[in-house]
């Protein structure tokens, strides 16, 4: 074993804490969370509590929390340092209809598992939003040759669209430190030829690497909305898109935005308050 886990505890850093309190939308607070690279957020009474690697940019994530809610209440710590063992038992593999996405340690030699490292990036299957664009992958007539991965993370969706057949795969990311661990998952994975992970924005990248059959999306709402025209222009005609991030509540807005972006509803998925769907480019 290697890495900060192989120290002895009293040698690690410890992670950072963020505490969110006096909020008024909790769920667009946990959406911009996990944006910003959180595994996981929970509730501590009335406070949102979440944890980030030491050295991650918190200004960036502050920042966007007070863009959601300038009033919200935001303290800064240290983490406790948990044993390494501990934190292992709590990722656990999914299995989404034909693939399996998993951590390291719980992969076998199923042909259709996604092993994906839970660093820094946020995707790990534990976020239902993942979820939700794994299962509408396997609803799509065929995965497309050519598929765009906008927002890509840790590459699990990238990596679980190549699985599914696809034979080149774009992976974009904006942040730098997610690169690293998504590179490593296609490495780990066997299929760096198919999976190609390219560092910058997504709104730039797609008309690049365009036309594509298929654009996956997991990114927030707000974001989504602005990316939309890009995401149609980028597509093959009559290509999809996999839209997620995008919370309940949001869905009537969203539904408006794609129905009067050229689009038509192919299927949609709901779990806890996320909200993913699969849309066709219209002709």
């Amino acid at each position: 074993m290697t890495g900060p886990e192989a120290l002895p505890v009293s040698e690690r850093r410890p992670w950072i804490a963020l505490r969110i309190e006096n909020f008024a939308d909790g769920d667009a607070i946990s959406s911009a969370l996990f944006e910003g690279g959180s595994q996981g957020v929970h509730e501590d009474g009335a406070a949102l509590v979440t944890h980030f690697p030491p050295g991650h940019d918190m200004a960036a994530v502050t920042a966007s929390v007070r863009e959601i809610d300038p009033s919200a209440s935001l303290t800064l710590g240290e983490a406790p340092i948990l044993d390494w063992s501990e934190w292992h038992a709590s990722v656990r593999s999914h299995r989404l209809g034909r693939l399996t996405l998993t951590p390291p340690w719980l992969a076998d030699t199923d042909q259709m598992q996604v092993v994906i490292d839970p660093a820094m990036a946020f995707g790990t299957g534990e976020h239902a939003t993942t979820r939700g664009v794994v299962r509408l992958m396997q609803q799509l007539p065929a995965m497309p040759s050519t598929v765009a991965d906008a927002g890509a993370g840790s590459a699990v969706l990238a990596i679980c669209a190549a699985r599914l057949g696809a034979s080149t795969v774009f992976a974009i990311e904006l942040d730098h430190d997610a690169i690293g661990n998504a590179e490593s998952n296609v490495e780990r994975n066997g299929i760096a030829g198919r999976v190609h992970v390219l560092e910058g924005d997504a709104s730039v990248l797609l008309p690049l690497v365009g036309p594509v059959g298929l654009v996956l999306a997991n990114i927030i709402s707000s974001v989504l909305v602005s990316l939309l025209p890009v995401i149609h222009d980028s597509l093959e005609p009559g290509g999809y898109a996999i839209l997620s991030g995008i919370l309940v509540e949001e869905k009537a807005a969203m539904l408006a935005e794609i129905g009067d972006g050229g689009w038509r509803i192919i299927s949609d998925d709901e779990e806890e308050s996320w909200w993913s769907v699969l849309i066709e480019r219209r002709p």
